[in-house]
């Protein structure tokens, strides 16, 4: 059982850059890959990006270069760092977490974060 919340969300203006955090209770973190997803208000859940245990990642086309997705084990803490932020960014960010190996499908991930409001605006 693994527990996530999110945190860093915020408003910021079309450029600029936020840090989100994911923290992860459960002694079996590390094994656990971590998949960042976001809702825009009338859209559907989107992949954003995700890493595996060893560090591998993987990002939806739109934030490549801008957004990076690094893991601290010992902290049990995902981050997700957005650079060069869009309005079209703006959405509900959430962390989730699933076993061994990389996945964009939501339904591949069995655990979730509440979730942290993101705003950027133009």
């Amino acid at each position: 059982q693994v527990q996530l919340v999110e945190s860093g969300g915020g408003l910021v203006q079309a450029g600029g850059s936020l840090r989100l955090s994911c923290a992860a209770s459960g002694r079996t973190f590390s094994t656990y890959t971590i998949g960042w997803f976001r809702q825009a208000p009338g859209k559907e859940r989107e992949f954003v990006g995700t890493i595996s245990w060893s560090g591998s990642t993987d990002y939806t086309n739109s934030v490549k270069g801008r957004f990076t997705i690094a893991r601290d084990n010992a902290k049990n803490t995902v981050y997700l760092q957005m650079n060069s932020l869009k309005s079209e960014d703006t959405a509900v960010y959430y962390c989730a977490a699933k076993g061994y190996g990389l996945a964009q499908e939501i339904t591949n991930f069995n655990y979730w974060g509440q979730g942290t409001q993101v705003t950027v605006s133009s």
